[in-house]
């Protein structure tokens, strides 16, 4: 039995990397303000994909390796109720679906981006036709 899934191997390896190294870096140069772009890394997974529940879907599995890294102290440490098991899970919740939200928010991007081309396509073939049947009205 063959499944063709269809999903780009190459945005989820590559986005999950990216968005791993903003967060080493951030912490090994102890620059905090660069975690925030690791989400360049879950837009590029969403962006990747055909489909936006593709997108959504793959964006969560790319922020897997997020939640390991902020499990191990890389982007600080937990106290209080972080430090429980119920906060572990809730932690762990919300960054897999922040990854999913911004996986679906790359899949969108391009959605729109492919219907936005079509209808450039689409004007520019009513414009070459348009001055094509002038030119033989002339003649």
């Amino acid at each position: 039995m063959r499944y063709e899934m269809d999903i780009d191997i190459k945005a989820l390896v590559f986005g999950a990397a990216i968005a791993a190294a903003f967060i080493i870096f951030g912490w090994q140069f102890k620059n905090e303000w660069l975690y925030p772009f690791s989400a360049i890394g879950l837009l590029y997974i969403g962006y990747g994909q055909n489909s936006i529940k593709k997108g959504a879907i793959l964006g969560a599995l790319g922020a897997t390796p997020i939640v390991v890294l902020t499990l191990q102290g890389y982007m600080g440490t937990a106290s209080g109720f972080f430090v429980t098991e119920n906060g572990i899970l809730a932690v762990t919740a919300i960054i897999l679906l922040v990854g999913a939200l911004v996986g679906l928010v790359g899949a969108w991007a391009k959605r729109d981006r492919m219907k936005a081309m079509a209808e450039y396509e689409k004007q520019q073939k009513i414009g070459k036709n348009k001055n094509k049947n002038k030119n033989k009205k002339n003649k």
